[in-house]
C-alpha cells in the first residue's frame, strides 16, 4: 500500500469523536461494542476491521439456464468513507458459483476463507507499515456481512 492509504488506515481513531450523527461505521455502537470486547485488538489502531459482502445472481439473466454466481467481497472499514467504498479497496475474496443456488452448502465453501480469516484475528500477519517504517503484526477482524435477505438467510445458518 501507498504511504497515503497506510495513513488513511487509522483514520476511524478521530473521525466520529464529536458527531452528532453516524458517519461511519466507526461511529457505531456496534464497532465501539466490538472495541470494548476486544480491547487486545482495538488497541493497534493498524489492524483491519472488514465487512463481508455477498449477493447472488444469475450471470445469464432471466434465461433458462439453471445457474449461480456469488462473488463474496470484503470490504476494508478503516478507510475514511470516501476510500472504503472505492473499488480498489474491496477485494473479491472468492466466487461461489454452480447450477444451483449454494444454500445449506455455503458454509462448506466459505470455510477456507472464514479459516483465514480467523488465522489473522487469533496470530495475524507481520506486515511493513510504510507511513511509519517499522514492522507490525497486523490483525483482521470480519464486524459484519452485509447482504439481501436471501443471502442472509443463508450466511446466518
Amino acid at each position: 500500500m501507498s504511504k497515503k492509504i497506510v495513513e488513511h488506515m487509522t483514520w476511524h481513531l478521530k473521525c466520529c469523536e464529536d458527531a452528532d450523527e453516524v458517519i461511519h461505521p466507526a461511529g457505531s455502537e456496534a464497532w465501539k461494542h466490538f472495541d470494548e470486547t476486544h480491547p487486545t485488538f482495538a488497541k493497534e489502531p493498524r489492524n483491519v476491521r472488514l465487512g463481508l459482502c455477498t449477493d447472488g445472481f444469475n450471470p445469464f439473466g432471466c434465461s433458462a439456464t439453471p445457474y449461480s454466481c456469488w462473488p463474496i467481497f470484503l470490504t476494508v472499514y478503516n478507510l475514511p468513507p470516501e476510500l472504503c467504498m472505492k473499488s480498489k479497496h474491496i477485494f473479491l475474496a472468492m466466487i461461489i458459483a454452480g447450477p444451483k443456488i449454494p444454500r445449506k452448502n455455503i458454509d462448506v465453501m466459505l470455510r477456507p476463507l472464514i479459516d483465514e480469516l480467523n488465522e489473522l484475528r487469533t496470530n495475524g500477519v507481520e506486515t511493513y507499515d510504510s507511513f511509519r517504517q517499522q514492522n507490525f503484526i497486523m490483525k483482521a477482524a470480519l464486524l459484519w456481512t452485509i447482504s439481501d435477505f436471501p443471502g442472509y438467510g443463508m450466511l446466518s445458518r
